[in-house]
């Protein structure tokens, strides 16, 4: 039956847009869909959970949860950032409840047992017996942490949950192409996190997915944020090429801030002619992205509830602007302008979740030549539901 329902559902959004109906009311509102979500959609994806500079030392740790499950980043002595399930493997008790260095082992409350920032389980205190570290029956080697595929981009953090999707360079590859066409990645690598100027959280009482549609279009531009129409106008904006994990929009009106009679330092391999272009995709299922020639910002959702949604805004600088101080006015100038930006969003997003409970909403319609990016994305998490659902189903028979 729940099969049935999501064929239904991706048939109705494989039809031209005007006469689409978007994903229904349920796919919002019901604690059932936030578990599939995870199951199927988010989980089968690369999501990003986080980013590198929040393990600021070597044998650091953070907890995250993801959508419910606990996961634990850990930096090595290397330097080498990995992602683990944030539980024992003995009694399945959550290891790391707070960011931490540690002195290079994760330890256990429970029974003490430790493990390496790798995995690795090395001491089991009294597993043979009161003074006995080591039992013949017991297999150490094989008991540490279960890892999660992990892959770092632009010091974002992202997870496949499942490990059964693509390389993660192939994943995000239609949308480096696109990055390339402005800047090289040489180039791109040298944003740098600040220490002012950089970061800021939102909490929106949402399901995770509206935050997603909220921003792949820019048909809301002049009544939602009628101060940055002034500067960007809608007849600016254009849609990206969508890909099969992304979308979005662009600028062809971005203008640097100017403060003291000074501007942040650019990519050196932005072209002159390209100098107003901004562009501002999405890579399914949680990130998105904001590529200007003197900053990018990187914002992932972390949802929380199926009517619960964090947003994690990080903004990465060119070169010395990342923490010269001269220039810490103008990050910080930057970080308001955008803050204020995406809280203008906030209200849209609260609303279509209080109308997503009505009885005389079930979907909606799309306008044909604004809504083409959302239906994208609605069209994706169809796709994704049928997909492993019916794969996990065809499993178990």
């Amino acid at each position: 039956m729940f099969e049935h329902k999501l064929i239904d559902i991706q048939n109705k959004l494989q039809q031209p847009i005007a006469k689409a109906t978007g994903l229904p009311n349920e796919r919002y509102v019901a604690t059932d869909a936030f578990h599939d979500d995870r199951q199927y959609v988010v989980g089968t994806g690369w999501a990003c959970i986080g980013f590198a500079e929040d393990l600021p030392a070597r044998n650091y740790v953070l907890p995250v949860d993801f959508m419910g499950v606990p996961l634990v980043i850990t930096r090595d002595s290397n330097d080498t950032l990995q992602v683990f399930h944030n539980v024992c493997s003995h009694r399945g008790m959550q290891l790391a409840d707070a960011p931490c260095q540690t002195n290079g082992m994760l330890r256990c409350p429970y029974h003490s047992w430790t493990y390496k920032m790798n995995g690795d389980l090395r001491g089991t205190p009294h597993v043979g017996g009161y003074g006995k570290h080591e039992h013949p029956e017991f297999d150490r080697a094989s008991s540490g942490l279960r890892a999660v595929r992990s892959a770092i981009w632009m010091n974002a953090i992202f997870i496949n949950l499942d490990g059964r999707a693509a390389a993660f360079s192939d994943y995000i590859e239609p949308l480096t192409r696109q990055f390339d066409a402005l800047c090289s990645a040489q180039n791109r690598a040298l944003f740098k996190a600040a220490e002012t100027g950089s970061r800021t959280v939102m909490t929106v009482a949402s399901n995770w997915k509206l935050p997603v549609e909220n921003y792949l279009e820019s048909y809301h531009l002049p009544t939602v944020h009628p101060e940055l129409n002034k500067t960007s106008p809608l007849d600016v904006h254009f849609d990206l090429e969508r890909f099969a994990n992304g979308g979005g929009q662009g600028s062809a009106n971005y203008t640097r801030t100017l403060l003291n009679g000074m501007r942040l330092p650019i990519l050196p391999s932005w072209s002159n002619d390209k100098a107003n272009l901004a562009v501002y995709p999405v890579l399914y299922p949680n990130t998105f992205i904001g590529l200007h020639s003197d900053h990018l910002f990187i914002m992932y959702l972390q949802p929380t509830r199926h009517n619960e949604t964090v947003e994690h805004v990080r903004i990465s600088y060119v070169g010395d602007g990342a923490d010269n101080e001269q220039y810490e006015p103008i990050r910080k100038k930057l970080l308001e302008t955008w803050t204020s930006v995406f809280e203008e969003d906030i209200f849209a997003v609260e609303r279509m979740q209080k109308g997503r409970h009505s009885p005389g909403y079930q979907g909606g319609v799309f306008s044909p030549a604004m809504d083409a990016p959302t239906v994208h994305f609605h069209q994706w998490v169809a796709d994704q539901l049928v997909k492993h659902a019916s794969e996990k189903q065809g499993a178990s028979k």
